[in-house]
């Protein structure tokens, strides 16, 4: 769908059709027809708009004539229910700017554009398109931070659990959080090797406006943040999968180890049993004391057995 918005008097307010210096956010569900007269109608092509949809769109931006698109990888919560999914995925946020408009462009419900939608962000208008594309990328940061602290706790309490299990669930678990941090590793690189290109050709032409070049400086050190963190988070996952495997392994040999000692102090009366039960002559037989001579004898061997085991740390 497509919707038009202008901000007044701090008020974000939907418009009903397109006007000069609004935001145009199209978002699903919208159909190549719609994109194909919104791209006739704001003299912008059509690439600008299909590329922002594809879900494996590196970040990037690129200029044809006075129209510039931005290309920005930002994170969802991953639809899929499978425990060995990724939590999080990234996708790409498309952002055009033409001489009149500001364009955004996703295929996914995007947590960032909702914060604009929902007036969340201070001192945002769509009036200012320069300020108003650092207001994204500022909020995508910090929308990559959350997740990983997110994720940073969910690891945490797996972690506890992972100690006293033998189970792969928790391994499992695990694998679906290195799948989303590797995501992570990967965008945060891509958005900020594309911010560094933005900030030294001046895309946004706020060289000699202090202000929003400062903020821009504070992103780019915030997008480095996140990416040492992800880097940071994903070094301790790693980690910690290779010492619970260790953990669960050596748990499985102690189980086995404590079955098999258990399965030979067993066969010691069955030993002793089957012995005495051999028709052979065996001194016992006119006893009428035999069966608790048997049983005496079975017990002490037993006994014997498991003070050697004891002895020698086995049990």
């Amino acid at each position: 769908m497509i919707k038009y918005y202008s901000k007044s008097e701090r008020i974000l307010q939907e418009l009903p059709d397109l006007v000069s210096n609004c935001w145009v956010n199209i978002s699903p569900p919208f159909s190549q027809e719609e994109l194909e007269e919104l791209a006739g109608r704001l003299v912008i092509p059509i690439d600008f708009l299909t590329d922002s949809l594809d879900i494996d769109e590196r970040s990037r931006y690129e200029r044809e004539e006075d129209i510039r698109l931005i290309v920005l990888n930002t994170p969802i919560l991953n639809e899929v229910e499978d425990e060995i999914e990724a939590t999080y995925i990234t996708v790409p946020i498309g952002i055009i700017l033409t001489p009149d408009n500001i364009i955004t462009i996703t295929s996914f419900d995007n947590p960032v554009l909702d914060f604009f939608l929902e007036n969340k962000v201070k001192n945002f208008n769509p009036m200012n398109k320069a300020l108003f594309t650092l207001q994204i990328f500022e909020q995508n940061v910090f929308r990559f931070l959350t997740c990983l602290k997110k994720l940073n706790l969910k690891r945490n309490l797996i972690e506890k659990e992972l100690y006293d299990s033998s189970r792969s669930k928790e391994l499992k678990q695990l694998l679906s959080i290195e799948k989303s941090l590797v995501y992570f590793v990967t965008s945060l690189s891509s958005n900020e090797l594309l911010k560094m290109k933005m900030k030294r050709a001046d895309l946004l032409h706020i060289r000699e406006r202090e202000e929003q070049t400062d903020l821009f400086e504070d992103i780019i050190i915030d997008n480095s943040q996140a990416l040492e963190m992800a880097n940071t988070y994903t070094k301790i996952l790693q980690s910690t999968m290779e010492s619970s495997a260790s953990i669960i392994s050596n748990n499985l040999n102690i189980v086995i180890q404590r079955l098999t000692l258990i399965t030979i102090i067993l066969m010691v009366p069955t030993l002793v049993a089957s012995f005495f039960g051999m028709n052979m002559p065996t001194g016992l037989e006119d006893s009428n004391h035999a069966f608790y001579w048997i049983i005496f004898v079975s017990v002490l061997l037993t006994l014997i057995l498991v003070w050697i085991f004891r002895r020698k740390r086995m049990i």
